[in-house]
């Protein structure tokens, strides 16, 4: 298990608990995520894609069974050490990239560590703006996120996703927004960030071509 970012042990989620709507999303799931792995979780519109991702990424948790990230047992955790294992293991990329449209590219991805941090300082700056150029981005730090293009928007995504240096980063429709080419550069630039930093990504994605790209679906 030394190896394992991520295990999940007959994970169960229901909704509507007691009531006669009661309904089961997740039925056990298993599965296991090891470190510097590229994987792609894919399935059809309601097959519980969203609601697994949630509990993976301690939004939520399961009704039954057991979590394990970097080998912590999340059961026994409460909200605050969870949130914390959170902020410091899992890094978060959605198919909207949730962007403060009014703050710069560097402040956006400042942000995961003022939050953790409570307040700035040069080392966080610069830990973003290294991610920044690392994202061929550096000369639009300066630049509010509104007036970035969609595909620059998901690269300021990406590169606060990797800001506290998470073990894991969970990715939701990364592409899904985008056009051909800037989704094919999105996830060019994740892989290169796995293959380069050993972080693991699992990748929600409708996508074939997209999952065909990942070490196993």
């Amino acid at each position: 298990m030394a190896d394992d970012v991520l295990r999940l042990e007959e994970v169960r989620k229901s909704y509507n608990i007691g009531k006669p709507t009661e309904t089961e999303i997740l039925h056990g799931i298993d599965m296991v995520l090891r470190r510097g792995e590229f994987v792609a979780l894919i399935g059809p519109s309601g097959s519980g894609k969203s609601t697994l991702l949630n509990i993976m990424g301690l939004l939520d948790r399961p009704t039954s069974g057991r979590l394990f990230i970097e080998g912590q047992d999340t059961n026994a955790l409460d909200d605050r050490p969870l949130t914390q294992l959170r902020g410091r293991s899992i890094g978060f990329v959605f198919q909207h990239h949730l962007l403060i449209t009014a703050f710069t590219a560097l402040e956006n991805v400042m942000m995961p560590m003022l939050v953790e941090r409570g307040f700035p300082d040069a080392s966080m700056k610069r830990r973003a703006l290294d991610l920044l150029i690392g994202l061929g981005l550096g000369q639009w730090q300066h630049h509010p996120a509104n007036a970035l293009s969609g595909g620059q928007q998901q690269r300021v995504a990406v590169a606060r996703a990797l800001a506290m240096e998470p073990a894991l980063v969970l990715a939701d429709e990364p592409t899904g927004n985008l056009d051909t080419k800037s989704a094919e550069g999105v996830f060019e630039l994740m892989r290169e960030v796995n293959r380069k930093s050993g972080t693991s990504f699992l990748v929600v994605t409708h996508s074939m071509e997209v999952a065909r790209g990942c070490d196993r679906i």
